[in-house]
Parts: structure tokens; C-alpha cells; sequence
């Protein structure tokens, strides 16, 4: 971004929730259907039909808005928000306008700065439109099948100031969403979709510059890459002494830019009225009190407890607690350590990380069906860290792990794999490699140190790959030196 100048940023996030039915109606809400057959009188407007609100949406509302710090309104009410597309048979929106039901709240994001509050203006309930599809070689098709499907759109503050606070921030709400079980957070399939309203001004000034909204983007990436052309498109119209247009726009991902879709609505233009066959919605304090006592710890506070708890750097910990089953995984893996210790966690967190995340992106699949249990990795993590056998060994063994549904005990046992720890065996190996090669001992002790290493693999090679590396290494160190300071070599 253009030194001189900075960006004011508010995202609205519409979140899909995973209700069985929709809103107002009994509809399934299944995503991938045929077109047109999750529908019935209501969602497609028929007269003479009334909506009846799902209990379900209410509750997942509030849990979102207790999750983000929220205020809860005793009483709210919905609203018509009337306007005309293809895709809205009944040429409005059933929302909530004048009061929503979550207010003032606020969301956490990690900054290089430190910690950072994203307040939130608004969370409110709402019913989906269908679908127009553009993308085939005939006439613009609809389906209706998500009109009617429970909605919550999160309005922030214009708190963000740079598309990679933009980023964490929208990050957060869907990691949020995700934990709380109420959305899949998949904004390939339209489950989260954001629009973010976008300013700039020079530095210095108070007032906001004039608004421009990018509508319906539908990945991270894509937020980053909008907001951040947009910044600098506000800028270079400044910059030329033009002046900024309000405008709805959609970007262009593969010309990477946005383009102008209409003039910017205001609230007028959408003629809200309230709904006249909705009742108010009553959450009082003993239903409140009910939902908020099922919030699960959020990822954001289930890192900062890795941290603490595990002693993991932050960056294990935030991808760990990134999917919500692989953090529970990584916590029961850590249950069946023997003995559990620092050196032991970070081992357990390398090897998710590393081995079961990588699976997990080959197949395309969550933690779960990888097919290595908890019981089964703490099995191998127990091994290497009791020496019984090196990471060397557990790398050869893990593959035959996956699926297999044995520990890496089973596996060591009936291999004959376990590492030989016994340190006085070990010394009466380590004794015959110094005799029977005593050329290279000379030159050992004429300084040619780099032949440690020789020796080291003479012993592991005698027995079989099996000896304890560290505990060969420690014993060679103290032949060695007991040799050199004896000063007495036989020829």
C-alpha cells in the first residue's frame, strides 16, 4: 500500500448453519441435490403460506454471539428486506434489521503487534436466496434449493486495517464457527461467504473515505488479494485528484481485479418493513444461560493452552488447534504418553504435523480416517522416547502402522527391532571395535577426529542396526579418551 495513505476495512461473514431444516420451513438443507427438490410452498412463496421459525437458528445465533463476546437482546424481531432477483421467488428477504440479536461484541486476532480486538457491530438471522448459475453455455439457470436455508451474517467494526488483518481476522470467525459445531466454514461451497466494505483516507484524517463493497468472495485468498487491489485502485483515484465512487463490486479472480456490479444500495432502497407473520423472538436469561454453558474451548484459547500446557512453539500449536479433530487427537495422543514430558509432546505434535497431515492432504481426508488411532501413535512416540527403538526405525514402521489398527509395540516385537540399551553389552561391542581396529585409532588419536564416526558405525553395524545410538555415542567418547590418555597403543 502506498506510503501517505491507509485503509479502513469491515467485513460482513454470511455463515451457512448446519440445521437438518430450513428457517421457516421443514426442507432439508442438504448441500449437492438435485436442483430444485429441497423445495416446498413456503420457500418458494406461494401465497396463503406462513413462515414458523426453526428453533435451531435462534439457538446457533446466540451461541455465535456468546462466542464472540457479544451482548444478547432479550427480545428481537425479523424483518422483510424487499428487493427483485432471479433467485428470491418471494421478492424478499426474511431478516432481522432495526435489532439484531447479537450486538457489540468483539473477536481476538494475533498481530505482530500483539494482540488485537475486531469488534463486532452485529450478528443477526436471516434467510438464504437460491442460487443463479452463470457459468454454463446456455441461459442463466436457478436453483432454489438454498433459498430458505438459515443464514447469520457477522457484521465487524471498521477495525481491520490491512488485508492481512482482513485475513486473520476472517480466519477467526470461521475457526469460531467451526469449533462451535453451528457451520462446515466452507466457502467452496458457499457455506461462508464474505463481503468486505473497503475505504482509504490520507494519514492523519479522522473521517472515513467513501465506501466501496466487494461482494461474495469465496476464499482467503481471494479476501487478501480484493481488498489489497481495491486499497490501492482508492488510492490511485486520490492520488489523480479524482474522487472515490461508492460502488457494489465482485472480483475477478482471474483478472485479478474487481469489477463494478451496481450502484451501492441504501437501507431505504430495500424498503425494510417488520415482519408481519413472525412473532418476536424471546431469549431469556435461563435459555441463554443453557446454551452458553455448551461452548467448548475455542481454538484461539485452546492454542494459548498448548503453548502453556505442552510447551509447544506458537506455530505447532496454531496449526495443531487450526482443524478442531486433529487438536483433539493431538491432546488424546499426549493422554497416552508413558512417561509424558516436554521432549514427548513436541515429538507427538512433529509427528501430526508431519506424518498424519501429510496423509490427510494425499487422500483428502480428515485425522480420523487416516487410519492410525491415538493409542497407536502414542505407541510409537512411547517407543522412540524409552529408546527403544531410534526415529530412524519408527519412519520404517509407521507406514505399516496406517491402517494396520497395531501398535508400533506389536510391530517392534515381532520384528526383533528393539534397540539394545544395555549399556554393559553395549560397552564389551564398543571395547572389541577400539582393538580390532587399531590403524584407525592411531590416526584417532594422531587427530584425525573426524573417525569418530567410524567407530560409532562399526558398533552399530555389529549389531545389526539395534544398538542405542546416543548410548554407543557416549560409550566410543569414553574409549576413545580413556585410550588417548592412557597413551598406549598396541602395533
Amino acid at each position: 500500500m502506498r506510503t501517505g495513505y491507509n485503509a479502513v476495512i469491515g467485513l460482513e461473514v454470511h455463515a451457512q448453519l448446519n440445521t437438518a431444516s430450513k428457517a421457516f420451513c421443514s426442507c432439508p438443507t442438504e448441500f449437492g441435490a438435485q436442483p430444485n427438490v429441497n423445495v416446498c410452498p413456503i420457500c418458494l412463496g406461494h401465497p396463503g403460506t406462513l413462515p414458523v421459525l426453526n428453533r435451531n437458528l435462534v439457538s446457533f445465533a446466540v451461541k455465535m454471539g456468546l462466542a464472540t463476546n457479544c451482548s444478547i437482546r432479550e427480545a428481537s424481531t425479523f424483518s422483510r428486506k424487499n428487493y427483485f432477483y432471479p433467485d428470491l421467488p418471494k421478492g424478499y428477504q426474511i431478516t432481522q434489521y432495526a435489532d439484531p440479536i447479537c450486538h457489540n461484541g468483539f473477536v481476538e486476532i494475533e498481530t505482530d503487534a500483539g494482540v488485537k480486538h475486531i469488534g463486532i457491530t452485529r450478528i443477526h438471522m436471516e434467510e438464504d436466496a437460491g442460487k443463479s448459475i452463470h457459468d454454463l453455455d446456455i441461459d442463466t439457470l436457478v436453483d432454489l434449493n438454498r433459498a430458505g436455508v438459515p443464514l447469520i451474517e457477522i457484521v465487524s467494526e471498521p477495525d481491520i486495517r490491512s488485508p492481512h488483518e482482513a485475513y486473520q481476522y476472517l480466519q477467526q470467525i470461521r475457526q469460531i464457527l467451526i469449533y462451535l459445531g453451528i457451520c462446515d466454514g466452507n466457502l467452496e461451497e458457499g457455506s461462508l461467504r464474505c463481503d468486505a466494505n473497503i475505504s482509504v483516507r490520507p494519514d492523519g484524517q479522522k473521517e472515513f473515505g467513501t465506501r466501496r463493497e466487494v461482494k461474495n468472495l469465496n476464499s482467503f485468498r481471494n479476501v487478501e488479494k480484493a481488498i489489497e487491489y481495491e486499497i490501492n485502485s482508492q488510492i490511485e483515484t486520490l492520488v489523480e485528484g479524482k474522487t472515490v465512487v461508492q460502488q457494489t463490486l465482485m472480483w475477478d479472480a482471474g483478472a485479478q481485479k474487481t469489477k463494478l456490479m451496481r450502484s451501492k444500495e441504501e437501507a431505504h432502497d430495500y424498503r425494510y418493513f417488520a415482519e408481519p407473520d413472525l412473532v418476536s423472538v424471546v431469549v431469556d436469561e435461563q435459555w441463554r444461560n443453557q446454551i452458553h454453558a455448551t461452548l467448548p474451548e475455542l481454538a484461539l484459547a485452546k492454542k494459548r493452552r498448548f503453548i502453556q500446557q505442552y510447551g509447544l512453539p506458537a506455530y505447532d500449536a496454531g496449526v495443531l488447534v487450526d482443524d478442531v479433530d486433529v487438536a483433539r487427537m493431538y491432546e488424546d495422543t499426549c493422554g497416552h504418553l508413558e512417561p509424558a514430558s516436554p521432549e514427548a509432546y513436541k515429538l507427538v505434535s512433529n509427528w501430526t504435523m508431519t506424518e498424519m497431515l501429510r496423509i490427510m492432504g494425499e487422500r483428502k481426508c480428515g485425522i480420523d480416517e487416516v487410519g492410525v488411532s491415538s493409542t497407536q501413535l502414542s505407541s510409537l512416540i512411547n517407543a522412540i522416547t524409552n529408546k527403544k527403538i531410534s526415529s530412524k526405525t519408527a519412519k520404517e514402521i509407521f507406514p505399516d502402522m496406517v491402517g494396520s489398527g497395531r501398535t508400533a509395540d506389536e510391530f517392534i516385537d515381532e520384528r526383533g527391532l528393539s534397540q539394545i540399551s544395555d549399556e554393559g553389552a553395549l560397552k564389551t561391542m564398543v571395547d572389541e571395535v577400539v582393538r580390532n581396529n587399531p590403524d584407525n585409532l592411531k590416526k584417532y588419536i594422531s587427530g584425525k577426529t573426524n573417525l569418530f564416526g567410524f567407530f560409532v558405525g562399526q558398533v552399530l553395524k555389529a549389531s545389526g542396526g539395534s544398538a542405542n545410538p546416543t548410548i554407543v555415542s557416549s560409550l566410543m567418547k569414553d574409549a576413545l579418551e580413556a585410550v588417548q590418555n592412557s597413551n598406549t597403543v598396541e602395533d
